[in-house]
């Protein structure tokens, strides 16, 4: 069933959105707002929700999530490959029944080019985030030694923050709002602690941030 979507999606592609769109709708079931769109890209979650002038940007492959979620004007790039293991039985994540695939784009925040995304539990971009440059990694499970067996742990990135090009971050890890994950950083705990400049490997609170940066008054988008 899976090939079949996916070589379903492939024949479609050419076709003009509005046809697309159609498709998209009646035959896979999603939601997806008039004003809204998704470039030449293959999209298999169960649910895909999209608000008012949200987008999906050309080659991003996305696959074994119960949901993605795009808030108003929201947006994900080019090339980026989005992944989840499905729900279902499995001798995986069996100790971790809560976790859910979804990865939910808060409104106005965006997800640039060329990363990737884990999803096997839940990933939460928050409104006029960011997920800069490329590169970057979000990965919400590993191999816990302890038990030889995979684990996950959602991951929280709160509003108003920047994530530099080619972080990598670890489950269970959060990145509070107003915040911003300097380039080649890898975030691998909660934070709790907002308007810091966090930084290294692993990262840490480097610079305490002014309040009225102007990235984090911005009424629109990535800038204003």
């Amino acid at each position: 069933m899976r090939f079949l979507k996916i070589a379903i999606q492939i024949a479609i592609m050419l076709l003009p959105w509005s046809m697309r769109r159609w498709f998209l709708v009646k035959c896979m079931g999603y939601d997806i707002h008039p004003t809204a769109r998704v470039g030449k890209s293959i999209i298999l979650s169960r649910k895909l929700i999209m608000a008012e002038y949200s987008r999906i940007g050309d080659l991003t492959f996305a696959s074994g999530l119960e949901e993605i979620r795009l808030d108003r004007h929201s947006r994900i790039g080019k090339l980026n490959w989005i992944s989840g293991f499905p729900l279902g039985p499995s001798r995986y994540f069996r100790d971790f029944p809560a976790r859910y695939p979804l990865l939910h784009v808060g409104e106005h925040a965006s997800i640039v080019n060329r990363n990737l995304i884990d999803c096997t539990d839940r990933v939460i971009i928050g409104k006029f985030s960011l997920l800069a440059g490329n590169r970057g990694q979000i990965l919400t499970h590993g191999i816990d030694i302890r038990t030889s067996n995979q684990s996950c742990a959602p991951v929280k990135i709160g509003d108003y923050c920047m994530v530099g090009t080619a972080c990598v971050v670890l489950k269970g890890a959060s990145l509070p709002s107003y915040c911003i994950l300097g380039a080649g950083s890898v975030l691998q705990k909660h934070y709790a602690e907002g308007f810091r400049l966090y930084s290294g490997v692993p990262a840490v609170s480097v610079k305490i941030l002014a309040e009225d940066i102007s990235f984090f008054r911005r009424s629109k988008g990535t800038s204003d």
